[in-house]
């Protein structure tokens, strides 16, 4: 619910109001990266939600037993067949030591929570939601072709994640080299790494990856777009994409948008995009059935939300 309107009618105090707020759910974001890699070592802990943390712990194991696959003469399509216990623990601690790679892995692990809370409470077919279905019957062709490419791509990632894994063909670029980078700094054997490096690059192709075809879909609609901007009928996977594109933000910290303490900054993005107060109040309390939208959204154009948001970064939770 929008909560009763302020007193004051002065834009910059509902600015700064809101900028006041988004600093306060960045402090809890910001204060957990520190110390985020000392919290995966641990084998218990209960700082950060421990499906969370169990999720972020197997997708690095997972990466490092691929690498080193890779390393050992394998394919990287092969996905990783658990065979290194020995160095995957020392790979996985490099891995830890790579911020970015570290914060789009939580990303991810906050974008399959989003998927099992819709799934569960508002039934919403994580593979298939409507928007799917529509771009599956859709009369052109070439929609049909990359939505069923889509949806193949978002079976096999649910059914890693189910797994808590992570395939290392799925990694963005910047993600891909900072997982090459951990494990040349954690393994020996220099004259190996040419031709893995090679392999993986015969294989890897970023467009191809379910990340750039949830992008692909969604500029392929057109103006009918902002159906994706509806939690319902988007799923969680176009959702959080077509937030992305909408706001101007990564994908990424859209993710991490979604996350209980960062109500005020899942409203601004909503905004950013140019929806309505009415319709962002509808799409957070799908998100959080209690959450009481901030104080002077109604007042803020899309064009100030932007701005508040460029301002400022949330690194993780």
């Amino acid at each position: 619910m929008i909560e009763a309107p302020v007193r004051t009618t002065s834009p910059a105090s509902v600015e700064e109001t809101l900028r006041a707020e988004i600093a306060r759910g960045d402090a809890v974001a910001n204060a957990v990266q520190p110390i985020l890699p000392f919290l995966l070592a641990q084998p218990d802990n209960s700082m950060v939600g421990d499906d969370i943390l169990a999720r972020v712990r197997g997708m690095m194991s997972h990466l490092a037993d691929q690498l080193l696959d890779v390393l050992a003469g394998g394919s990287p399509a092969a996905g990783g067949q658990i065979r290194h216990h020995a160095q995957i623990e020392t790979v996985t601690q490099a891995l830890r030591q790579a911020p970015e790679l570290l914060g789009h892995l939580h990303a991810l692990a906050l974008e399959w929570q989003l998927t099992e809370r819709l799934q569960r409470g508002l039934a919403v077919d994580p593979v298939v939601p409507p928007l799917m279905q529509s771009a599956l019957a859709s009369p052109e062709r070439a929609m049909r072709e990359l939505a069923m490419e889509l949806v193949n791509a978002q079976t096999r990632w649910h059914q890693s994640q189910r797994r808590m894994q992570l395939s290392l063909l799925e990694l963005p670029p910047e993600q891909l080299d900072a997982a090459w980078g951990a494990l040349r700094s954690s393994v020996t054997g220099e004259g190996r790494f040419a031709a893995a490096e090679a392999k993986i690059h015969s294989c890897y192709d970023e467009e191809a990856g379910r990340l750039a075809l949830a992008k692909r879909l969604l500029a392929s609609m057109g103006r009918s777009v902002g159906v994706a901007l509806d939690v319902i009928q988007a799923g969680a996977s176009l959702f959080v994409t077509a937030l992305a594109l909408g706001s101007g933000q990564t994908r990424d910290a859209v993710c991490l948008s979604t996350h209980r303490t960062q109500l005020t900054r899942l409203a601004l993005t909503l905004r950013a995009t140019g929806l309505g107060v009415d319709v962002i109040e509808r799409q957070v309390l799908m998100l959080h059935p209690e959450a009481m939208l901030p104080r002077g959204l109604d007042r803020l154009s899309p064009d100030r939300a932007t701005a508040i948001l460029t301002n400022t970064r949330v690194e993780a939770l």
